[in-house]
């Protein structure tokens, strides 16, 4: 379906520069752009590729004038990433939805499903398992005994959650990821062993979460591992037993978060941190990737590096880190003035 700059600028309540009756049908990169797509520009670094792009279409801010003739068709908003994500999402939402449910599929009997459900090739639906309205389970998926999933969730292909979990509204799970294993607790036994901790707790996920994929999430030992609402969670992430994620807290790739770690709301962590187990950590705490916790995190603070220091502290000893080799010369040099010293002030004793 066509849609021409006047009816984006509409929608999105922007200004149009140029031909209002610009028509485009798909979207593209402002460096990738060719006719017929829209593309955008947030980033100045990218302020180049609109002079030169085919897009037929950009999405600029407000603030933007350009510096040499443009081409496309400008639609001018107060925040061009976000329009752009809104157009997206609408795109999304008009491509046709699966429904129905495969003759291939396993579904207990004692299993309950809401309407609108869309319920793969092979996936599997244990006893007891409730599903509310618009869920979509992709082939391949398990769904164990009691777990409870709600309204407008959609579990990609592969993913394995297991009994007794709660899943909120508005999930999204992506492929091959594993809710509820069991956590990693082992006790020392007398022969030098090691005696497994029985994990009788579940994972309680709230809503509007995303959870990207090949994630994991251990069940608790007691009670529940929660996720709480708005988390936006990356690919290839490890929440250990019994910790709680704050609501709107976001994680990168990578991150691993040992068990019983409290993180507060609105939280920020790059890829490939790793919080050591029972800590705290505060509010809006943003971590820098690679950063390795093993304290406690008060309010509102910024930490990096391994182990991770406050981001004043981090960059004074990384300044001197960077120093090391001309400091290391320095001190071998002065080594030898001493040692010359000294043994001058011993050949004048001998006289």
């Amino acid at each position: 379906m066509d849609f021409t700059a006047e009816m984006i600028a509409g929608f999105l309540g922007g200004e149009v520069v140029g031909d209002a009756q610009t028509k485009v049908n798909n979207v593209s990169k402002i460096e990738e752009g060719h006719p017929g797509t829209l593309a955008f520009l947030a980033n100045p670094k990218y302020e180049h590729y609109i002079y030169t792009t085919e897009a037929s279409i950009v999405i600029v801010n407000r603030s933007f004038t350009p510096t040499q003739p443009v081409a496309a068709t400008m639609i001018k908003v107060d925040d061009a990433y976000g329009a752009f994500a809104k157009l997206l999402e609408l795109y999304v939402a008009s491509k046709p939805q699966k429904q129905g449910i495969s003759s291939l599929a396993f579904i207990s009997k004692t299993a309950t499903i809401g309407e609108d459900a869309y319920i793969g090739e092979f996936a599997v639906l244990g006893e007891g398992v409730k599903l509310g309205k618009n869920v979509k389970i992709y082939p391949q998926a398990y769904i164990g005994d009691h777990v409870r999933i709600g309204d407008n969730v959609t579990i990609n292909a592969g993913v394995k959650i297991y009994e007794q979990c709660v899943i909120g509204n508005n999930v999204t799970i992506h492929a091959g990821t594993v809710i509820g294993a069991d956590g990693f607790g082992f006790a020392p036994n007398a022969e030098g062993g090691f005696d497994k901790i029985p994990q009788v707790g579940n994972v309680v996920i709230e809503d509007d979460v995303e959870i990207g994929a090949n994630t994991c999430i251990d069940r608790a030992t007691m009670g529940s591992t929660r996720i709480r609402r708005g988390v936006k969670l990356d690919n290839l992430i490890q929440i250990g037993h019994n910790v709680v994620v704050g609501e709107n807290t976001v994680a990168a790739a990578q991150v691993g978060i040992a068990g019983s770690t409290k993180v507060g709301h609105n939280c920020m962590m790059g890829g490939q941190v790793g919080i050591a187990g029972h800590l705290t950590i505060g509010d809006q705490v943003q971590i820098g990737s690679k950063s390795g916790v093993s304290n406690s995190i008060a309010d509102r603070q910024i930490y990096l590096g391994v182990p991770a220091l406050p981001t004043s502290k981090f960059h004074r000893a990384n300044a001197i880190y960077r120093n090391l080799p001309d400091l290391s010369a320095k001190v071998f040099q002065l080594e030898k003035q001493l040692k010359k010293l000294i043994e001058k002030l011993g050949e004048e004793d001998k006289k």
